[in-house]
């Protein structure tokens, strides 16, 4: 498989696709809070691992590491990723062209609330501990498979993974309570609207 790769056979990739890109899109998702966008990070992820298919060493069983560690750098460079990519399709030949990824991407998450909460709490923490928390916690890679994702130790990713947990958690609840609060008070506000508009309608027929 790697070797197929790396040749840069149209039908490896569909395969490498079809294996990983829900777990890429998921990533993404969970990373931006934004489905669309989770969809370009997908596309720009497979097009830069055909850019970079010489790069794949023969290093595990799975290419998975090799795929999350470009899906880790796309989401930090989505902007500048999106420009080169752009000016790259127009150099490849129509028989080079990839499939369109979206089309065969499904599935949602469908609770935006604790999605937006998860995301809020996640923007507070430091970047190299959302990033080891998303490829091991919501995407599910190993201690070594993230490790070789971000190139950095083992050791490291346990430590950051630790912390990023511990504090995770405290700041979702308390994000998850902070828009549960507000949202009661709006909810609350839209009933005494609701009480004093009937109130106003129910004196008025009274007095018809």
């Amino acid at each position: 498989m790697h070797e197929r790769i790396r040749a840069g056979d149209p039908e490896a990739f569909r395969e490498l696709f079809r294996d990983h890109a829900q777990l890429i899109y998921r990533h993404a998702v969970r990373t931006t809070g934004d489905w669309a966008a989770a969809e370009d990070i997908v596309s720009l992820t497979f097009l830069e691992a055909w850019r970079l298919r010489a790069k794949l060493r023969d290093e595990g069983d799975s290419p998975r590491p090799w795929l999350m560690g470009i899906a880790v750098n796309v989401l930090r460079n989505t902007g500048r990723a999106a420009r080169r990519h752009e000016r790259a399709l127009t150099r490849l030949p129509l028989r080079d062209v990839l499939p369109d990824f979206a089309d065969e991407l499904v599935g949602r998450i469908t609770d935006s609330e604790e999605l937006a909460a998860a995301k809020a709490a996640m923007e507070q923490l430091r970047r190299s501990e959302r990033e080891v928390f998303a490829l091991c916690v919501w995407s599910g890679l190993g201690y070594a498979e993230a490790a070789e994702a971000l190139g950095v130790p083992v050791g490291t990713v346990r430590s950051r993974l630790s912390r990023a947990r511990s504090r995770l958690r405290k700041l979702t609840d308390g994000e998850l309570r902070r828009r549960r609060k507000k949202m009661e008070r709006v909810v609350a506000g839209g009933q005494v609207q609701s009480d004093r508009i009937d109130a106003v309608r129910s004196e008025e027929e009274r007095h018809r």
